[in-house]
């Protein structure tokens, strides 16, 4: 085997892209501190018991695992941010009052998420603790909307869901847990036949509740469609008022609904969304209220604290965006000389791209060098290409 050859699903960036990804992720983070949003940078390993904490078995089998050699210990590469988030939260800030938190690094996942996705995505995410009003529900998709706007997707649709419909219609149901995963695939996969088979024994408003479940999705009017549908389930009507607000307040974009979409459903508490664009197959992100989460790593303040947030991976949203101009820059000659080296520094320190033409050098693929330094009157100046 060649000595250069990477794993599978693994890639180098290379300069293209890469400039890309950087742009990209700036201005990700720049949209987020417009928000109030803090950043902060959890380490890419952690001791397995830590990072694992109060996560699905899915996280599990998605993170790579390996021995310190200084202590002996089972570490873990992280697949997600957001758990080692809620540990900075809960334990390290123990904050009482609202709290923003941005973030952007890699994490590694075990196996690829998707068809051709990379198992080295570069994650960029934003979370709330501490609001469990319905507000927080809507600055953090607003937020998550105007990233994607940042990145010159085009049109995108919102796709709502909630986890508690599928909790209420559950609510004093003895299943085994098996089998309740067996009914959240199913709704995923809005497996009509799946489900009246898994719940044969159900009690009958449960079962009935369920399999009117699947044929909820579409645009508004599935919400009245379920609140008749779902009517002897009280608890429902508020979440289906709750859906009906956060998408009367969301402007330019289209939005729809999923009523039985169940994915992650041990670790979401309420509203969940998905964002799509044309320009993608799959979701470019995801997000949702997971209140509670924090909790698991304990403080000497109470960390049951609600917590909505989203993340999406950029290097997936790169390939969805909008081509990026590259840089204007300012070609200029290579001398020694020190008035020409004077000149260049100048120009760097004025914020400007100098690109300087090493004897020999071919074209410069990366900056679009539209102005040239050039001696003129004796003294060094700039001006644009092809300027006798």
């Amino acid at each position: 085997m060649s000595a250069w050859l990477l794993p599978d699903h693994i890639a180098d960036v290379l300069p293209s892209e890469a400039r890309r990804i950087e742009e990209l992720r700036r201005e990700l983070l720049d949209t987020a501190r417009a928000y109030g949003y803090e950043l902060v940078i959890p380490p890419l390993i952690e001791h397995l018991d830590s990072l694992l904490t109060g996560t699905g078995e899915a996280l599990n089998l998605q993170t790579f695992k390996l021995v310190d050699q200084l202590s002996g210990r089972s570490l873990g590469v992280r697949a997600d941010t957001t758990p080692q988030v809620a540990r900075i939260d809960a334990h390290l800030l123990g904050r009482q009052a609202v709290t923003r938190l941005c973030y952007c690094g890699p994490v590694l996942h075990t196996r690829p998420e998707r068809p051709h996705a990379t198992r080295e995505p570069l994650q960029f995410g934003a979370e709330i603790y501490g609001h469990a009003g319905r507000e927080a529900d809507l600055e953090v998709l607003s937020l998550a909307l105007d990233c994607l706007s940042a990145a010159q997707v085009g049109d995108v649709t919102v796709d709502l869901a909630d986890a508690r419909i599928v909790r209420a219609l559950l609510a004093g149901v003895m299943v085994d847990p098996q089998v309740l995963s067996a009914v959240h695939d199913a709704l995923a996969a809005k497996d009509a036949s799946e489900i009246a088979r898994l719940t044969d024994d159900f009690p009958a408003a449960s079962r009935e509740g369920l399999l009117k479940l699947v044929t909820l999705y579409g645009g508004a009017e599935v919400l009245d469609e379920a609140e008749i549908a779902l009517q002897r389930f009280p608890a429902v009507r508020d979440v289906l008022s709750n859906l009906k607000w956060l998408a009367s307040r969301l402007e330019g974009v289209n939005v729809s609904f999923d009523l039985s979409d169940a994915r992650g459903y041990d670790y979401y508490t309420g509203v969940r969304f998905a964002v799509y664009a044309r320009s993608a197959g799959d979701a470019l992100l995801r997000g949702g209220r997971y209140d509670g989460v924090g909790a698991v790593f304990g403080h000497k303040l109470d960390r049951e604290r609600p917590a909505v947030g989203f993340s999406l991976d950029v290097k997936q949203l790169v390939r969805a965006a909008s081509e990026r101009p590259l840089r204007a820059a300012i070609c200029a000659p290579w001398s020694d000389a020190p008035e020409l080296m004077a000149a260049v520094r100048a120009l760097r320190q004025q914020g400007e791209t100098v690109v300087c033409v090493l004897p020999g050098q071919g074209e410069i693929d990366e900056f679009d060098c539209d102005r040239e330094l050039m001696l003129s009157a004796g003294q060094w100046q700039v001006q644009p290409i092809g300027k006798d």
